[in-house]
């Protein structure tokens, strides 16, 4: 179970934790991080606290059980957000032959996004 940090929230840092964290701390928010004999030191100074500075995201694929997201690559920071998903322009039945006639998922082409 995790959390989807949120800008201004602290969590307390734990080695069950870190794996979602790391990149977050180190890489968006650029801070130097050392986990060390079970402690963390950040900039530093050893810690056992984070307070985020941006808000994240957790992004889903629109293809479940094979989709490049959050699952994979984590959190996405908000200033990594350029867009918003508005209709779906292709819908294929991963489960059909290639050149089925109902391969092509018509009823959801060109259907706006909620």
């Amino acid at each position: 179970k995790f959390w989807v940090p949120k800008k201004g929230a602290t969590i307390t840092l734990t080695e069950e934790n870190i794996p979602y964290y790391r990149r977050i701390i180190s890489v968006y928010e650029g801070h130097s991080l050392v986990e060390k004999d079970g402690k963390y030191i950040i900039d530093g100074k050893a810690t056992t606290k984070y307070t985020f500075e941006m808000n994240y995201y957790w992004m889903m694929g629109d293809n479940r059980y094979n989709s490049a997201d959050s699952r994979m690559w984590g959190f996405v920071p908000e200033d990594h957000i350029v867009g918003k998903a508005v209709f779906v322009w292709m819908s294929i039945d991963p489960n059909k032959p290639l050149f089925s006639l109902d391969k092509i998922r018509w009823s959801r082409v060109f259907r706006f996004v909620d």
